[in-house]
């Protein structure tokens, strides 16, 4: 479904050489996992990765034919892949042996061999990096080998080949597989596991693709050393799910990987297709288990970073916003001036925050920046109040120039009834507010600086050559959802204005351009357009990951759990796609304005779209709303 493969990475309670008991959990652990399509244990877990000189002894040799005979009888539709030793031309091979079907598919042998400190995996095993076109046990045997199913493709690294110089994931992956998984058996030492969780998923993003690692358990020998039984499933640098350590029983971690995803990360964000393809043999596989609902968490605001990272974040943000700025004004001349509309609004307080930090930046007078306060029918006090205060406190040069006379003028002018609230009072306003702006910036020697955010510009939320125009933009890459974060951060760097900050902060989105009641808004955004939160998020994965509108619905579920069914999701999905296709010629028009993270809609940069792209395939396929 939508692209998702479920992987499970398994450590099972082990009997150390008890090769039959060993056989036998694995065998129920197998079919267990009904809905996994992918199914890995660690290395060697047919005998235990510390058996040592027993490794010699031939009725280890028979026992383990033995054992995999009965293991891949239990093995149906999906994949199963166990650790076990094996003999080829005299030499004995640590491998990883591949099952679908009650049949073995593929063999592949360790490439480095650990043989430092406490290990000595040259006394037993001989590496099989040069072993290519092989077969063994009459199935493909080699390094040379991906396993395919459909956009699935996936090779086999053993334990060290992740921690050696070269790991050989990065030629599989060059050569299409976007699944690695590694059965290992890794002791533990203080400190040892942040570094491997470290190295599974930056390995992961280094391929942009996933990593499913599974590894020994307690139950292998202690008499030097101590396993714990990590399991870790990472996708394109990030932790998808892991389990418990130190564990005396099996631990079962699951996840779904988005192989669709991947695909078009490789395709959109990075040079993958430039690199080197060595040959690989690839072993086609059966049809694997569907995934029939999501198992992976879905963060609902994708643009927002965690807790423990939102001040660096922040920090940054805010630091590319104030220095794009700066350098246009150093561009232009050191004394040009900043005019800026404020309204006491969310995405004016944070461009107007941004202007000081460039007269910091540049050692200019807070005066240099004109903020304006533009009065219209739906102006509330409570906002004129807050954008008057913040301008006063900074020290900008603060003008008050209320619009409605010349509005109801320009009415007159275009025979407009003013009694009628429709697109016409409302965008008048709007396009007033910016006349007076580029007049103004002309008359002072400055530039008009934009306040749209990346939300309102992917949903055109904006009067085209009104509020959508300006001379530089500094919030065109920041969304709406993250907009409250970099203000809230400044507020706690500057407490002068901190109280202000916070008042601008919790009110309520809104453009007031229809009358206010008893000196309330009565006209707030996210009841006409939807909650930001939802189109954030639908953004993020439309634009970065080329989510198709269904797979968009169902981790949109997961995401928000009760919050919104999915009649409201798909509610204001469709409405999100309709606005986004039908506001494109405003993002063709749109002022130069800095990018700050993944995902911008420049048309210089990051998006190019027509203008008169039909949406109707992408309405079609999310059907109707309920």
């Amino acid at each position: 479904m939508f692209g998702f493969i479920r992987v499970a990475a398994i450590s099972p309670k082990l009997f150390l050489a008890d090769i039959e008991a060993n056989t036998k959990h694995i065998c129920s652990l197998i079919q267990s996992q009904k809905e996994v399509a992918i199914t890995l244990f660690p290395e060697l877990c047919i005998t235990g990765y510390t058996m040592g000189d027993l490794f010699f002894q031939e009725i280890v040799h028979q026992k383990i034919l033995e054992a995999l005979e009965e293991i891949k009888k239990c093995v149906m539709d999906g994949v199963v892949i166990v650790g076990a030793p094996l003999w080829y031309k005299e030499r004995l091979y640590n491998c990883a042996v591949v099952m679908q079907n009650q049949k073995i598919v593929g063999i592949v042998p360790k490439s480095y061999l650990a043989n430092y400190r406490e290990f000595y995996e040259k006394r037993w095993f001989h590496s099989g990096k040069d072993i290519k076109g092989a077969t063994l046990l009459d199935v493909p045997f080699g390094t040379d080998l991906l396993f395919r199913y459909k956009e699935l493709c996936f090779g086999l690294e053993i334990c060290e080949d992740l921690w050696t110089l070269t790991p050989p994931s990065f030629t599989m992956a060059a050569a299409g597989a976007n699944v690695i998984f590694n059965l290992s058996a890794s002791d533990e030492l203080v400190g040892k596991h942040a570094y491997r969780k470290e190295l599974v998923k930056t390995q992961s993003a280094r391929i942009v693709g996933a990593y499913v690692y599974a590894s020994s358990g307690v139950g292998e020998s202690s008499s030097d050393l101590c396993y714990s039984g990590a399991t870790i499933i990472a996708e394109n640098g990030s932790i998808l799910a892991e389990g418990e350590r130190f564990v005396f029983d099996d631990v079962v971690t699951i996840a779904d990987i988005d192989i669709e995803k991947l695909k078009i990360l490789r395709q959109s964000e990075t040079s993958f297709g430039d690199a080197d393809v060595q040959n690989f043999r690839e072993v086609a596989l059966s049809p694997l288990p569907e995934t029939k609902d999501v198992k992976r968490p879905y963060n609902p605001h994708p643009f927002v970073p965690p807790k423990n990272m939102r001040e660096e974040v922040c920090h940054e943000i805010f630091s590319i916003q104030s220095s794009a700025l700066a350098r246009r004004v150093m561009h232009i001349a050191k004394e040009t001036k900043l005019v800026i509309g404020v309204s006491g609004g969310l995405d004016s307080t944070l461009a107007l925050l941004v202007c000081a930090k460039v007269c910091e930046i540049l050692q200019k007078p807070y005066s240099d920046i004109v903020g304006v306060s533009m009065p219209g029918f739906g102006t509330t006090d409570a906002t004129k109040k807050s954008a008057r205060k913040l301008c006063e406190a900074i020290g900008v040069t603060y003008k008050q120039i209320d619009i409605t006379k010349s509005v109801l003028r320009h009415f007159e002018d275009i025979d407009h009834d003013p009694d009628i609230c429709d697109v016409t009072y409302e965008n008048a306003q709007a396009r007033e507010r910016t006349q007076i702006l580029m007049d103004l910036a002309n008359e002072v020697g400055g530039i008009v600086i934009g306040t749209g955010d990346l939300s309102e510009i992917a949903l055109g939320f904006a009067t085209y050559n009104g509020d959508h125009m300006a001379m530089y933009n500094v919030n065109a890459g920041v969304p709406k959802t993250l907009v409250r974060y970099v203000i809230e951060w400044v507020a706690m760097q500057q407490t002068d204005i901190t109280q202000i900050l916070l008042e601008i902060i919790n009110r309520p989105v809104s453009p007031e351009l229809l009358p206010a009641k008893n000196g309330k808004i009565t006209q707030k955004t996210e009841d006409i357009i939807g909650p930001y939160e939802l189109h954030d998020f639908f953004l993020y994965h439309f634009l970065k990951y080329g989510a198709e509108p269904k797979k968009i619905v169902a981790m949109a579920k997961v995401a928000f759990e009760e919050k919104y069914d999915e009649c409201m999701i798909k509610k204001w999905l469709k409405l999100f796609l309709k606005r986004f296709f039908a506001n494109q010629f405003k993002r063709n028009a749109m002022p130069d304005g800095v990018k700050v993270g993944t995902i911008a809609l420049s048309p210089r940069g990051d998006w190019r779209m027509p203008s008169d792209a039909n949406v109707k395939i992408w309405l079609h396929e999310l059907g109707d709303e309920c």
